[in-house]
């Protein structure tokens, strides 16, 4: 990074302006010219041919049946317990993200860092992409629903995937070229902060024996307005105790694209060779401005401010299929990646700037795996395989104040570090009779890290060994009741920033010759963390219900060892003259949690008997989890892992008009208020919040539907309203309220 781009320029700090109208524009005026393009290739396709050649076609037609299977189906055939949800679940609200649908998914939550299961927090959830990992800095909140198949939630890990899943995993699916060509357009838009938002997903498939190709492609655009409302209680700095409360209004908007080729070359009955690749780049901005007033003392006051930022993913990958014979078949895959983020974050008081960040990253991998099945019998197979990846991540901030390096010795030096991670694993799936299937797994990975920052380097190695065991039993023939069981052994790894040893002080502390305070504390990695290690033990019933619906009630338990939390102590470090709180993560202590998640969905009639002949195509779903966790090292009665919350339920409902091309549907989720004590001095307390979806679908005629879709209690990708509040024994508190208005959208569906 060049030192004249660390120069305060008034240009780059002053306010940002609105995003340009020409953008929802250019989607309008792109939907327009797609539709009519494909709509002229389709009509050309379609009398292109002679007349003869068209007559003799008919002559004799070929017949097609293509069997698919709906989600309830995939879920109950699994040789492992898993939720599966497909295109029906993805479409009915007209998402334009990911992470809105995954709020409506049982057991799942979304918080500010992302999806979790189970009420952990989002780094014990694996999210993978195909099965492979998700890489770092992938922006999945931006990630289109009309790019995806389907999303599989698993519970509990398998030999052929990564096992750091303690808490579960969430598998992405990207479609793959259809068998015949297709054409679709979705475009849609959503009230913004000062204009509707639009967003447009196009989707080209073309099939040609052998090969199959399609294009997907999405444009996005968001801008919201949230209200937030920061209440604290602290040592000031004059060092007596004050009292103040900041509302402020941050406005978020931004724009990016999403593009996915994929090829599919059938090049004989036993070979295939798919690559698959994807591109991603956006650009966001956020500002917030505040309100200022003091109670009591002369408190520290968080400054205005105005960031703005890009990211960049590429991805490829090329996998080679090979049939032997009838009983063996290898899988052979490659791949490429690489991640790009900047950022440049002021801090402004009364019109003048105070702070400024300017950094970014970037994150190279290629990555290499492949596994061979053998069938032993009819029913009986056993995969082997390996996992390879190479990591190599840059990162560079410089943080001035008043054009002055904050940290002269820490600022603008570069941070790198590597990763290398080796897997191998083998599996057994035995259906040992109709009603008994087992699966066997053991999986070894090591992952070792190089970090390197100023003078130091600091390596980091571990290693895991992964027994997995999954059972099912089938009360009757036909699989309609059954009981799944896991014995399972995952883990959860330092992430790269949580290990470099580079600090950051507090905004409102950039003094180092003066203390700061227990609430408002500088940051540091930790090169010695240990990997999470977790026993878990998973039992539920499952039963299918005739018309398609089902009903599953489930207990969990996992034992954890070298539990990370961030511990906050007052200590004498290099950057400062005096001693100051820092804040660490650290293997704090050892800890459990268990839980009991029930869950149905189906038709009304099939639950409710008697109901009313016009409820007849009413389906509803519903889920009720309960948790519960206990940290060694801390007392209770709140002594529970952080961001678990006691319970967590989702109420839904869809219907369908009798001689109406008219669908309705909503969801409901609800979160209780809960402590979180985490640590001797700190208790954590967050509020209650419910979040409410609603739409709307009206079909004109087959290939043209309109959805109409509302939202309200959450924020504009996932997190959900209200207040967290961080209190330490002496009695200093520190709160944060966040709040957006009801979200509306309508969006057009075209097959093409």
């Amino acid at each position: 990074m060049s030192p004249e781009n660390l120069v305060p320029d008034a240009r780059r700090f002053a306010p940002l302006p609105n995003p340009p109208q020409r953008f929802t524009v250019g989607i309008v005026q792109a939907a327009c010219l797609l539709t009519l393009t494909s709509a002229a290739l389709a009509q050309d396709a379609g009398s292109g041919a002679p007349e003869g050649n068209q007559r003799e076609a008919t002559s004799a037609q070929r017949v097609e049946i293509v069997a698919r299977q709906s989600a309830t189906d995939l879920r109950r055939a699994a040789s492992v317990a898993k939720q599966i949800y497909g295109r029906d679940e993805l479409d009915k609200y007209g998402d334009t993200n990911v992470l809105d649908v995954m709020r409506r998914l049982p057991g799942v939550n979304v918080g500010a860092g992302g999806p979790r299961m189970r009420g952990l927090g989002a780094g014990y959830t694996q999210i993978l992409i195909n099965g492979d990992p998700a890489p770092p800095g992938f922006a999945l909140d931006q990630l289109s629903p009309a790019q995806i198949e389907r999303i599989e939630v698993l519970r509990a890990p398998t030999a052929d995937q990564s096992a750091q899943a303690i808490a579960g995993t969430i598998n992405i699916i990207l479609k793959e070229p259809p068998r015949r060509s297709e054409r679709s357009l979705r475009v849609g838009f959503a009230d913004g902060r000062d204009r509707p938002r639009g967003n447009l997903n196009l989707n080209l498939s073309e099939t040609k024996a052998p090969l199959a190709m399609s294009l997907p492609i999405s444009l996005f655009e968001w801008g919201r307005d949230n209200e937030l409302t920061l209440e604290k209680r602290a040592p000031g700095t004059d060092g007596l105790t004050a009292v103040s409360e900041q509302v402020g209004l941050q406005e978020t908007w931004g724009h990016g694209f999403n593009v996915g080729p994929r090829l599919n070359w059938k090049v004989s009955d036993d070979q295939t060779v798919a690559l698959q690749t994807f591109a991603q780049k956006g650009w966001w901005n956020n500002r917030t401005d505040y309100r200022n007033r003091i109670l009591s003392g002369q408190p520290f006051l968080d400054d205005n401010s105005a960031q703005n930022g890009t990211w960049q993913n590429l991805r490829g990958n090329l996998t080679w299929n090979n049939r032997f014979a009838n009983d063996q078949r290898l899988e052979l895959r490659a791949g490429a990646q690489r991640n790009d983020s900047t950022f440049d974050a002021r801090n402004v008081r009364d019109g003048q700037l105070q702070l400024r960040s300017v950094g970014g990253a970037d994150d190279r991998s290629v990555t290499q795996a492949g596994k061979y099945s053998r069938l032993l019998g009819e029913s009986h197979s056993v995969t082997a395989g390996w996992d390879l990846e190479y990591r190599l991540r840059n990162e560079e901030r410089t943080v001035t104040r008043n054009g002055q390096p904050v940290l002269p010795e820490f600022e603008g030096q570069p941070y790198d570090a590597k990763v290398s991670r080796q897997a191998v694993f083998i599996q057994d799936e035995w259906e040992i009779s109709p009603k008994w299937q087992m699966y066997l797994g053991l999986r070894h990975e090591s992952i070792a890290t190089e970090s390197r920052g100023t003078d130091t380097t600091v390596v980091n190695t571990s290693r895991v060994l992964s027994p997995l065991w999954h059972v099912t039993w089938k009360l009757d023939p036909k699989g309609r009741d059954m009981v799944r069981a896991s014995l399972t052994r995952s883990y959860k790894a330092p992430n790269l920033g949580s290990l470099l040893a580079r600090p950051s002080l507090n905004a409102n502390h950039l003094n180092t010759n003066a203390p700061n305070t227990e609430l408002a504390p500088d940051r540091i990695g930790n090169p010695n963390l240990r990997p999470e290690l977790a026993t878990g033990l998973d039992i539920a019933f499952e039963k299918y219900l005739p018309g398609g619906g089902m009903w599953s009630i489930g207990a969990f338990h996992r034992r954890l060892t070298d539990v990370v939390r961030n511990v906050t102590t007052r200590q004498p470090v290099s950057w400062a003259t005096v001693p100051r709180y820092v804040a660490q993560p650290q293997n704090f202590s050892k800890a459990s949690t268990s839980g009991i998640e029930l869950e149905l969905k189906g038709r009304a009639s099939e639950w409710l008997p008697k109901v009313p002949e016009a409820a007849k195509n009413l389906n509803l779903r519903a889920s009720l989890n309960l948790y519960r966790s206990t940290v060694a090292a801390l007392p209770g009665p709140n002594n529970r892992l952080d961001g678990q919350q006691p319970w967590s339920a989702t109420l839904g409902f869809d219907h369908r008009f009798t001689g109406m091309p008219l669908t309705i549907g909503g969801s409901l989720g609800l979160n209780p208020a809960y402590d979180t004590q985490l640590t001797l001095d700190q208790i954590q307390q967050r509020s209650s919040s419910r979040s409410i979806d609603l739409y709307g679908q009206w079909i004109f005629r087959p290939g043209l539907s309109m959805r109409v879709s509302a939202a309200a209690g959450v924020q504009p990708f996932g997190p959900p309203n209200g207040f967290t509040r961080t209190v330490t024994t002496g009695g200093d508190y520190s709160q944060v309220d966040r709040g957006t208005k009801p979200q509306f959208g309508v969006s057009l569906d075209v097959r093409l």
